[in-house]
């Protein structure tokens, strides 16, 4: 038999029971939807958050009090107290940090905000007026508060779109004050809705000195982190390298190994966040193609069922001249179209349903989620469902080509 006999044979083999054909392909096509659905959705999460990270600029460096995390587990070393006023007046300090073009100490809380009978459950945000240009962000009424009023400490807020919404309904939040833990503080800007899109959700939050954060509603005299940036780009390693150098004098580290403040670059949280993203993706990803592995044993059953089905047409074809190798092929090709065949349609559908997803997170979410088609999947896809073929197929296929003609002819 030539390979285009075997082939057209196949065909016919598999379209003579076309209902248990689809019906058998139905485990493969789920499986590969499924690793197609994950690994869009994935690729399409890190590019968002990617894009958020880099949108701070890449010339950006955080500070963190405690230590690196050295494991997973090691949860206690992202908090801490260690940064203090001191430091930022040792940064600012030219000859410590020469490239150093801003620095901005924040402190984090939250707190319920009052207007008359409404109510808000609110994050703090305390920054300096830097926060303005550090995070782009553009009031769509009123101004942000300046430098004299982080001097003076003053009470004086900016709210986010859902904060403003909550509280004020359909009045003018602009000049009105509110109150949070007992204190009026004046609303002199809104800012616009971002949609949580940000790595800050800044649509549910109170922005102020933090100065004022600090001194009225937190009690603390340390920041929950310190936002740089370098001159320019390529200044950002000797930068942070100085950071790192400056920071041990103040708080009289020797040993790097117990530094207690973490320096990040964007880079370098780009890259974590790669990682980490990258591996949940392929973890999900290895989860969802269980269901490949369930498919292969079902292609299995029936292509066993198939052979016993067709035992005198396997013994009439080796008595016309088929040889082993004939029946061998002609079966195991018939296993492999099956997956193949439910591994594009897997492919197709698993991108189509991550096109729609895509959408609707980006109208939902009001964020920029792009949709990323994953070749790295759909290869995947394609090899692993005719890898399947092959292995699940060919215990059937040699269960067939090692039947006796002459039993065969006689089965009934």
């Amino acid at each position: 038999m030539t390979y285009k006999h075997i082939f057209q044979t196949s065909i016919k083999g598999l379209s003579t029971n076309r209902s248990r054909s689809i019906l058998t392909i139905l485990g493969i096509v789920i499986g590969i939807t499924a690793i197609m659905l994950v690994v869009s959705l994935g690729a399409g999460a890190q590019s968002l958050i990617l894009g958020q990270v880099q949108g701070l600029g890449t010339n950006t460096i955080a500070v963190i009090p405690g230590r690196e995390p050295t494991s997973p587990s090691d949860v206690s070393s992202l908090f801490g107290d260690s940064l203090k006023q001191k430091d930022i007046v040792a940064l600012q300090n030219k000859s410590n940090v020469p490239y150093l073009k801003s620095i901005m100490p924040t402190v984090i809380g939250s707190d319920t905000a009052s207007y008359n009978s409404n109510t808000y459950q609110t994050s703090i945000f305390g920054a300096t007026e830097l926060i303005a240009e550090i995070f782009d962000l553009h009031p769509s009424e009123g101004r942000f508060f300046q430098r004299e009023d982080v001097i003076s400490s003053a009470d004086v807020v900016v709210i986010g779109s859902e904060v403003a919404t909550h509280l004020f309904d359909n009045e003018d939040p602009l000049g009105q004050k509110i109150k949070i833990k007992g204190r009026n503080f004046k609303v002199v800007a809104v800012l616009p809705p971002t949609g949580g899109g940000s790595l800050f959700n800044f649509d549910s939050m109170a922005l102020m000195p933090y100065t004022t954060a600090q001194t009225y509603l937190l009690g603390i005299k340390y920041f929950n982190r310190i936002i740089m940036q370098s001159l320019t780009d390529a200044q950002v390693e000797s930068t942070a390298e100085d950071v790192k150098l400056t920071l041990r004098e103040s708080h009289n580290i020797t040993d790097p190994t117990k530094d207690d403040f973490t320096v990040q670059t964007q880079q370098d949280l780009a890259n974590r966040l790669t990682t980490i993203t990258s591996a949940l993706t392929y973890f999900l990803a290895a989860v969802a193609s269980i269901a490949l592995f369930v498919g292969g044993v079902g292609i299995m059953n029936i292509m066993l069922v198939s052979v016993t089905e067709r035992t005198r047409e396997i013994g009439l074809r080796k008595a016309l001249g088929a040889t082993d190798r004939d029946i061998l092929s002609q079966f195991l090709l018939e296993a492999v179209l099956l997956t193949a065949i439910g591994g594009v349609i897997g492919i197709i559908l698993g991108s189509s349903l991550a096109f729609i997803i895509s959408l609707i997170l980006s109208k939902v979410l009001s964020v920029d989620w792009q949709y990323v088609f994953p070749w790295s999947g759909a290869i995947l896809g394609l090899v692993v469902s005719a890898l399947i073929g092959l292995i699940f197929g060919g215990y059937p296929a040699k269960q067939a080509a090692s039947k006796s003609p002459i039993e065969a002819l006689r089965y009934e």
